[in-house]
């Protein structure tokens, strides 16, 4: 079925609330009662207690481990690995084995998958248990968010593959509804960010390691904090702003495998690196203070009124349209401002804006928010095997944690709208309509997930489906499933 369906109708307050601020229906979702109070029933979540913490402590998350532990474990095992390179690579310096008499010897022992795509697996199985339980999952999708706003790419290396997930629950769900300028210092301490972005690379001119070693600053940190994570494209900052805080975020680095700055794979301030001084940026002189000058400057930038507006704007064009109104990135901003960066008030301004009720769901889902509402339509957990969802997300172009470039995935329609893109995405309807377990009657169904939005052109296409998993994929490819 195309997206091309008639007219949009006035949006279900109930579909609002699950499929513009959420993840979708699930099977067991009272319509009804979600459109008596549907923003009572969103800013319900807002108010629970760690909502967007996953316990690591949980038995079925007893295998998560923390950012160090990752990353030390990646140590060990890139160790492992290039010690095994160097023995098969050195010359053969004993007498050759008759291996002829003794086939077993010779035969290449199965090689095992990384620790990495292990841990990898572990944190996406908790990533989607998550999304698939929340209800509605209006924190999730700012969990999801916010990791791609401060996003890091697996893609990077073996490090980053081991902590990816550890960097998202230390560093973004502990302050999804917290304050932006302490998620904002979590994100930049954070050992992920900091090798992504080649920072421990980046070293003080004029500092010890500095006049050793002739090396100078990597302004990859510095530069990507003002253009994406704070400021904004086009605010106001020039390149000695950028160079200037560069030099006040060297020294903060990743303690290295032998421990000699720290326990391994945790951050450290190495203050040789760090170039000496005071700094300018934005016109605001920052005296010489090690690592408490560049954080000085990060709580400084997390109040400034560009700011405000480029995570106003950020916000709006995800949760709203791909062109919010003027009037809503405004009325946002000045939720932030007022509330020194509070992201809870944020999120309840959010769900109180008029233009979020009153637009017809437009925006095509996210692979992510799409493959997600597909496996809540099913009723299907996450069981012990992510891989199926893992291979969806990559068919579709998303893949999990690995976006093309720091800027993130993009918030844009069409950038998710192609006939390609399309076509996986019937194809990943097919899968699941075949799939899934104990398929009920797709008419009810089609009332349970959409309700009375259905076009009739919708409710037709279903009703002459030539079987339950044929219904039910016309479902999951309906303009009114695939939009939010």
């Amino acid at each position: 079925m195309a997206l091309s369906a008639s007219s949009p109708a006035p949006p279900d307050p109930a579909l609002v609330a699950l499929n513009r601020f959420g993840l979708g229906a699930r099977p067991d979702d009272d319509l009804g009662k979600i459109a008596a109070d549907p923003r009572g029933y969103l800013k319900a979540e807002l108010k629970q207690q760690d909502i967007a913490l996953i316990p690591a402590d949980a038995s079925k998350n007893a295998g998560l481990l923390d950012s160090a532990a990752a990353i030390q474990a990646s140590m060990a095992a890139a160790a492992e690995r290039k010690a095994a390179r160097d023995a098969k690579a050195a010359p053969a310096m004993q007498p050759a084995t008759d291996t002829a008499n003794n086939p077993t010897d010779a035969k290449e022992k199965p090689v095992a998958p990384p620790v990495e795509a292990d841990i990898y697996r572990d944190e996406a199985q908790a990533r989607f248990d998550r999304a698939l339980g929340a209800a509605p999952g209006f924190v999730e999708r700012l969990v999801g968010f916010w990791s791609n706003h401060f996003c890091i790419s697996v893609a990077k290396g073996q490090i980053v593959r081991a902590c990816a997930g550890a960097f998202e629950r230390e560093a973004i769900r502990p302050f999804v509804l917290g304050r932006f300028a302490d998620m904002l210092l979590a994100v930049e301490h954070h050992p992920a960010m900091l090798f992504y972005l080649d920072n421990q690379q980046s070293i003080g001119p004029d500092s010890r390691a500095g006049k050793r070693r002739g090396r100078g600053l990597n302004e990859n940190l510095a530069r990507e904090i003002l253009e994406l994570h704070t400021l904004g494209v086009g605010s106001g900052y020039a390149q000695a702003d950028v160079t200037s805080f560069a030099g006040m975020l060297t020294g903060w680095t990743m303690a290295g495998r032998r421990g000699r700055l720290g326990e391994p794979g945790t951050f450290v301030f190495n203050a040789n690196a760090h170039q000496p001084g005071e700094a300018v940026l934005l016109g605001k002189t920052y005296p010489a203070g090690g690592m408490g000058q560049a954080e000085a400057a990060l709580n400084d930038i997390a109040r400034q009124p560009a700011t405000a507006r480029h995570i106003a704007t950020k916000l709006a064009r995800h949760f709203l349209a791909d062109d919010p109104s003027p009037q809503s990135v405004a009325h946002l901003a000045e939720v932030f401002t007022k509330t020194d960066g509070d992201l809870r008030a944020l999120a309840l301004a959010l769900v109180d804006q008029p233009e979020a009720w009153s637009m017809p769901l437009t925006k095509l889902r996210s692979p992510f928010d799409y493959v997600v509402a597909v496996r809540r339509a099913i009723g299907a957990s996450a069981g012990n095997e992510p891989q199926r969802t893992l291979r969806w997300l990559r068919a579709l172009g998303e893949p999990l944690w690995q976006p093309p470039g720091p800027n993130g995935f993009s918030d844009r329609t069409d950038n998710w709208a192609s006939a390609e893109g399309l076509k996986t995405r019937l194809d990943i309807a097919w899968q699941a309509a075949r799939q899934a377990d104990n398929v009920g009657n797709p008419d009810a169904m089609l009332s349970t997930l959409i309700g009375a939005s259905a076009s009739a052109e919708t409710r037709e296409a279903i009703a002459r489906a030539e079987s339950k998993q044929q219904g039910l994929a016309l479902l999951l490819m309906a303009p009114e499933f695939q939009r939010r």
